[in-house]
C-alpha cells in the first residue's frame, strides 16, 4: 500500500530572541495543481500568431511565457504557504518575512526558507504597587490672579497719548530711515508699529524711542555685530533718523463686577474667579494624572528587558523622524540633519514599542477589555468634541473598519488607569 504524500512540511528554528527561521516544502502535486491555474490564466489571454485568442496550446504558452509563469506561480504560492504555516503555528511576524533559498522546478516540490522577526517573549515586572509621587491638583490663588490679569489684558484698549513721552508697553507708530556710515548709502524709509519693550525689537531702536513725545525726531548711531540675525545689517555701523508719529497706551478695564459681566456669563467678579479656579483645577488634575501615568510607565519600561526586532524599531523610528520634521521646511531638511536625529529617534521608537507591548501583556494578564457599548460611547464623545453628528461618525467607524483600532486604544487607556489605581502615592 502506497504511503500518502504529506501535503505541506515545515520546520521552525529559533535564531535568537525575536527571530525565527521557517523551512517549508509544498508537495509537487499541489505545485502542479496551482501551475495549471496559472497556465490557464495565461492561455486565456495569450495572443499567439496562427491561433485565436485563448486557443493556443498550453504547452506552447508555457514555453513562450515560462519566465513570467514561474514568477506568477511563486508570487501566488509562497505567501499562501507561509501564511498557512504562520497561522498553524501561531506565529505573528513583525514586518515582511525575508524569503531565501527558493527552489521550484517542474515536477518537484516548492521549497523555500523564510526568516521572520517576531515580538519576543518577556517577563512582566511587578506592575502592581509602583511607587510614585503624589501630585496635587490644588490651585494657588496666585494662579487665579494671573489668569484674571491675562483676561484683563485681552480686553485692554489702546488709546492715543499726549503730553508724555514713549514708555515701555506703548504701541508706537514710528518712521525710521537708516544710513550706512561706511558707504553713505541711505536705506528706505520704513513706517512701522512698535510694541516698546517687546523681546525681539532692535535694541537700539527700542532704547532710543523711549521718552520721545508724539511728533519729535531723534538721530542716533548704532553698530551691529557680524553675527546679527538681520543679514543686511550684520557688521555695519548705521545712523538712524527716527520720528514718533503716534503713541497709544494700554488701558486695562477695572477689575470689578462690570468687567466680569462683560465677559458674558458671569454675574460678579467672584463668579468669574470661581469659574477660572475650576478650569485651572481641571487642567491641573489632568496634568497630575498624565504625570503620574508617565512616571509609572517609565518605571515599568526601565524594569522590563525586551530585545526588540530591529526592523520594528527602524520602522517606528522613521515615523518619529517624520513627526520631528513636520514643522520644518523641506528645503531645510538635509541627509546630515536626519542622521543627526536618527539615534534619538531610535531611542524614542524603542521606548514607545516597549510601552505598548508591556501594556498589551498587562491587559491580557488582568483580562482588561473594552465592550461594544464603551466603543460606541467613545465614538459619541469624539463626535461631540469635533462637532459632527454621532450617527455619522458611528457609521464611518463601522464602514472603515476603525472600531478595532479604537478598541485597542481604549484597552491601553484602561490599562494605564488600572496601573495608576494600583500605584502607591507617596
Amino acid at each position: 500500500m502506497t504511503e500518502p504524500i504529506e501535503r505541506l512540511k515545515s520546520t521552525v528554528t529559533d535564531l535568537g530572541p525575536g527571530r525565527k527561521e521557517i523551512q517549508a516544502e509544498l508537495c509537487a502535486d499541489e505545485v502542479a495543481h496551482e501551475l495549471d491555474h496559472v497556465l490557464e490564466h495565461y492561455a486565456e489571454r495569450a495572443r499567439l500568431k496562427g491561433f485565436r485568442a485563448g486557443k493556443a496550446p498550453k504547452d506552447m504558452v508555457k514555453q513562450i511565457y515560462q519566465h513570467e509563469i514561474q514568477h506568477a506561480l511563486v508570487d501566488e504560492l509562497v505567501p499562501k504557504v507561509l501564511e498557512e504555516i504562520l497561522n498553524g503555528r501561531d506565529i505573528h511576524p513583525v514586518g515582511t518575512p525575508v524569503i531565501e533559498d527558493l527552489s521550484l522546478e517542474d515536477g518537484s516540490p516548492l521549497r523555500f526558507k523564510a526568516v521572520v522577526e517576531v515580538w519576543p517573549d518577556f517577563a512582566l515586572p511587578a506592575y502592581r504597587k509602583v511607587r510614585t509621587s503624589r501630585r496635587t491638583a490644588e490651585v494657588p490663588e496666585t494662579e487665579v490672579d494671573k489668569a484674571i490679569e491675562d483676561l484683563r489684558r485681552k480686553s485692554a484698549e489702546y488709546v492715543p497719548v499726549d503730553g508724555r513721552g514713549v514708555e515701555a508697553g506703548d504701541y508706537v507708530v514710528i518712521e525710521l530711515q537708516g544710513r550706512d556710515l561706511r558707504t553713505k548709502r541711505m536705506r528706505p524709509t520704513e513706517k512701522s508699529v512698535l510694541l516698546v519693550g517687546r523681546a525681539g525689537n532692535d535694541p537700539a531702536v527700542d532704547e532710543n524711542v523711549r521718552g520721545l513725545p508724539t511728533g519729535e525726531s531723534k538721530v542716533f548711531r548704532t553698530s551691529y555685530p557680524a553675527e546679527s540675525p538681520v543679514r543686511a545689517l550684520a557688521g555695519k555701523d548705521v545712523e538712524y533718523s527716527l520720528k514718533v508719529q503716534a503713541i497709544k497706551a494700554e488701558r486695562l478695564p477695572e477689575l470689578n463686577d462690570e468687567f466680569a459681566k462683560s465677559l458674558g456669563e458671569f454675574e460678579s467678579l467672584e463668579a468669574l474667579r470661581a469659574k477660572v479656579r475650576t478650569e485651572l483645577g481641571k487642567a491641573r488634575e489632568m496634568k497630575a494624572k498624565r504625570d503620574t501615568s508617565e512616571d509609572v510607565l517609565n518605571q515599568l519600561v526601565e524594569q522590563t528587558a525586551i530585545e526588540l526586532p530591529p526592523a520594528a524599531v527602524e520602522e517606528e523610528a522613521e515615523e518619529v523622524l517624520k513627526k520631528t520634521f513636520q514643522s520644518i521646511p523641506p528645503e531645510s531638511i538635509t541627509p546630515q540633519l536626519v542622521e543627526e536625529f536618527r539615534p534619538r529617534a531610535r531611542e524614542q521608537a524603542a521606548a514607545a514599542i516597549k510601552r505598548q507591548l508591556l501594556l498589551q501583556r498587562i491587559a491580557e494578564a488582568e483580562k482588561i477589555d473594552a465592550g461594544e457599548e464603551e466603543i460606541d460611547q467613545e465614538i459619541q464623545d469624539l463626535a461631540r468634541a469635533n462637532g459632527v453628528p454621532a450617527a455619522r461618525l458611528l457609521e464611518s467607524f463601522a464602514q472603515e473598519g476603525r472600531r478595532e483600532g479604537l478598541k485597542a486604544t481604549l484597552i491601553l487607556r484602561k490599562t494605564v488607569d488600572f496601573l495608576v489605581s494600583q500605584a502607591i502615592m507617596e
